[in-house]
């Protein structure tokens, strides 16, 4: 089944699939399914059509997905970089935007980087 462009697994819940669309976590899952009147344990592959279309409709209609979600987040960001507030900065910098601690524990936003350090003597040069 094809929702927004992306193909969601048959053989998983459809309450599970539906979260592999960007923009839909699990809560908005469920009140999707809720408003479509369609179980939550059943499997994608045991959809009628009938129901892919339903759902499909109410995602691509109602609610910012994929693309158009991820363009609009990229352009938040570039709008606090070029106004160079605060948060624009920290995204600039690679840095943690949401006032967590940069002593320890930041490596999620500057990467793993402990990898490349080595020990501070240097190799001899080799004979040839």
């Amino acid at each position: 089944m094809r929702i927004a462009g992306v193909n969601i697994p048959r053989e998983k819940k459809i309450v599970v699939s539906l979260p592999y669309i960007y923009g839909i976590g699990p809560t908005l899952a469920k009140k999707i399914l809720s408003v479509v009147k369609i179980d939550e344990n059943i499997r994608v592959k045991d959809l009628t059509q009938e129901q892919e279309d339903k759902i499909r409709a109410i995602v691509e209609k109602q609610y910012k997905t994929e693309g158009d979600l991820r363009r609009e987040v990229a352009e938040n960001i570039k709008r606090m970089k070029d106004i160079k507030c605060y948060r624009g900065s920290r995204h600039a910098k690679h840095l943690p935007v949401r006032g967590q601690r940069t002593r320890t524990n930041s490596r999620t936003v500057r990467g793993n980087k402990r990898n490349i350090a080595t020990s501070g003597r240097k190799q001899s040069a080799q004979k040839t």
